[in-house]
């Protein structure tokens, strides 16, 4: 485990931003679902991020999701800014502006669709690292960005003292293991699978998408984990594992989880905004039969906090995307 001090907390959900069904950010419903979230046992709400879908919201309602966070949290919950931007001068603007708006720390994207060589992965962590007293969290997702962050460019990176962990999507438990015995870097796992194997070999916690859904089952494998009672964590990451299969496989983690919470009545639309849209009928129909498994893997019972009996998808209410009125950061 890393020496650094932790100011994140362990349980963190990647929040969805729920919208209206003509695409608008549902505030009433982002509300709801903040709370719903930390009183599940969430430590920490990382908003904005891809599953926030980032990349179609503009500036001002990422400012404004982190405002309605912070108020929402009222000190019970760490609220980090995610996405960022791929340009770096953007991106600086944007998290300062982040911090004014209260946000607890900031989560750096790589830089996406430019595929910049490492010295510029370096430069642009490096560069909104300076300019926040926040900590900074780095995202590595190469599956989104095309890049992977190098060890070697890791290794860089946490010699910034702002710079205090990783968000890893990229599954190379190798790495991640060298970095925790080379580093003081605290480490989230970013892969819903790999949450258990992440903590087994020293990650400090986790930034889930299901955890939007079921956040209470990852506060059992984390307290598990540290209490060092692998049976529980085992069972626990057993019991989630249809429904992460559910959220994570056959669509984007965003539209699976919206259109799984709107069928269990805990958002007022599945919807999501172009370029995603909802689950076609066979990728519906899959994601339906992965959460009929639900409950019934080894004999365990339901998942805490979630009633699957109570589940009504709604593919009409799904399908397709929404054009928000104003459009988001893309230049």
């Amino acid at each position: 485990m890393s020496n650094i001090e932790n100011p994140f907390g362990q349980v963190l959900v990647a929040l969805v931003t729920p919208f209206t069904a003509d695409g608008e950010v549902d505030w009433a419903g982002v509300e709801k679902h903040i709370d719903d979230c930390i009183t599940a046992g969430a430590d920490g709400i990382v908003v904005t991020g891809t599953t926030g879908e980032t990349s179609t919201l503009t500036d001002p309602e990422k400012l404004r999701l982190v405002e309605v966070g912070k108020s929402v949290a009222a000190g019970r919950a760490k609220i980090i800014t995610g996405g960022g931007s791929n340009e770096t001068a953007h991106a600086i603007q944007l998290y300062k502006a982040s911090e004014k708006a209260g946000a607890d720390g900031v989560m750096i994207v790589t830089p996406y669709y430019n595929k910049p060589t490492q010295a510029g992965v370096l430069t642009h962590f490096r560069m909104i690292a300076d300019a926040t007293d926040l900590p900074v969290l780095l995202y590595d997702i190469p599956g989104r960005t095309g890049i992977p962050i190098k060890y070697e460019t890791i290794l860089r990176a946490a010699k910034h003292p702002n710079i205090v962990g990783v968000k890893d999507a990229k599954g190379d438990f190798a790495e991640v293991s060298r970095v925790l015995n080379q580093t003081d870097l605290l480490y989230f796992s970013g892969d819903d699978t790999n949450v258990l194997p992440h903590l087994a070999i020293g990650a400090t916690g986790l930034i889930g998408v299901t955890a939007n859904i079921a956040a209470a089952p990852y506060r059992t494998i984390v307290d598990a984990v540290n209490a060092g009672d692998l049976h529980t964590a085992t069972a626990a990451h057993k019991q989630l594992e249809p429904l992460v299969r559910a959220v994570m496989t056959h669509v984007p983690g965003t539209v699976a989880a919206k259109y799984i919470l709107h069928g269990l009545g805990r958002i007022s639309s599945p919807r999501v905004r172009l370029p995603l849209v909802g689950p076609e009928d066979a990728e519906a129909a899959l994601i339906e039969d992965e959460l009929s498994h639900v409950g019934q893997v080894g004999g365990l019972g339901q998942i805490p906090g979630v009633d699957f009996s109570k589940f009504r998808p709604d593919r009409n209410a799904a399908a397709g995307g929404a054009l928000p009125k104003v459009h988001g950061t893309t230049r």
